[in-house]
């Protein structure tokens, strides 16, 4: 059996984006009628209703046109269908006229609505970008996608959890760090002022954290997962190992709880971080001139995930590319990218499970190749 093609008016992109779509769709349509245990209560006071059930409609309709011209298209029907049958579950579950009756018991959450909210924006923000100021050609349902899809999922639904996992620490022993006096001065500070110091002290900790994910053996398996793909754009970034989500958010936390910067400067920073991350990912072929010897780009964080000789254990800082300079990580030649992404012998496995585990069974498995003769 000849495979069929997945290029543009082969019905793979429209099937994919149906599945896509259709899945989005389900997912608002079950925010609607679970909001206390499917949403964020934060998101949840601040919603536009009117906004988003039309983008749930919008995004339904799309779907359900997308399967069709994959039907149309292509001569497997499997994508078509299924994006169809996402569309048509949704529409037996009620829609977007699902009504929500409150307020809202409080309850645990997973906050499903913030991943289907940034999925959305963060697909109409870099899709485009990225189809038409691509610097290597490759499809946008490229290999591994769905794999990276399911950790954006986790990295999203999850929120509450890793939320925990970051406040608690810091409470429990870094209370005793906290000065009143300090804090008070700190967030009476101008706005744009403490967003800079967010930045500033949020990457110093970040950079010492992440050369020891590079110096540590565990950490570095359980690190290895996020410099795994072989192919970068807006959705690799999310490749994260739920342990270093973990620790390097913990990490980075304990400063920010001790100096108690006002709240307003964090959420900022929590906004620049999350359109950042993705950008320095990003399979866009865009240079910023000065801009980016103060500011970590695409070019200087995918030097990072190089597994060229010399870019390796090199471009630490996630930010400030001169904190990479001062500390002498720094690999930046001029006019230049890399040539090869991932890790070479490619010793990661590809699919998400296989990928969770392998911290805890590479190094077994090294210990017994090595004895094999």
């Amino acid at each position: 059996m000849i495979a069929e093609l997945r290029t543009f008016g082969s019905g793979w992109i429209s099937g994919g984006a149906s599945i896509v779509l259709g899945a989005m769709g389900f997912g608002g349509v079950l925010c609607l009628l679970f909001p206390a245990e499917l949403t964020t209560p934060e998101l949840r006071a601040v919603y536009p209703m009117g906004v988003i059930r039309g983008l749930i409609e919008l995004v339904i309709v799309l779907a359900f046109v997308m399967g069709l011209v994959s039907i149309v298209l292509r001569r497997s029907k499997v994508l078509g269908l299924t994006g169809l049958a996402l569309t048509i579950g949704a529409l037996l579950l009620g829609g977007w006229q699902v009504p929500v009756s409150g307020p809202v018991a409080k309850s645990n959450y997973l906050g499903l609505d913030w991943f289907l909210l940034d999925l959305l924006m963060m697909s109409i923000l870099f899709v485009p970008l990225e189809r038409l100021f691509a610097r290597v050609s490759q499809p946008v349902f490229r290999d591994e996608f769905a794999t990276d899809l399911i950790y954006f999922f986790i990295g999203h639904v999850l929120i509450q959890i890793f939320v925990f996992f970051t406040v608690a620490p810091a409470t429990a022993f870094f209370s005793w760090a906290r000065h009143p006096s300090v804090q008070a001065s700190i967030a009476s500070q101008p706005l744009l002022l403490q967003f800079f110091e967010i930045v500033f002290v949020s990457d110093l900790f970040f950079y010492w954290t992440h050369r020891l994910f590079h110096r540590v053996p565990f950490l570095w398996r359980v690190h290895a997962v996020h410099h795994s793909p072989r192919q970068m754009d807006w959705l690799a970034g999310s490749r994260l190992h739920i342990l270093e989500i973990v620790i390097v958010r913990a990490v980075m936390f304990v400063p920010l709880f001790v100096c108690g910067f006002a709240e307003s400067a964090l959420r900022a920073y929590v906004v620049f971080v999350a359109l950042h991350a993705v950008l320095i990912h990003a399979n866009v072929r865009f240079t910023f001139g000065w801009l980016e010897r103060l500011v970590a780009t695409p070019r200087y964080h995918q030097f990072h995930h190089a597994s060229d000789g010399e870019s390796i254990d090199k471009n630490f800082a996630v930010h400030l590319p001169w904190l990479d300079l001062v500390f002498g990580t720094q690999y930046f030649p001029d006019n230049a990218w890399p040539a090869h992404m991932g890790i070479a012998g490619d010793p990661v496995p590809r699919n998400w499970w296989a990928q969770l585990v392998y911290p805890f069974q590479s190094e077994k498995r090294e210990e017994k190749a090595a004895m094999t003769p």
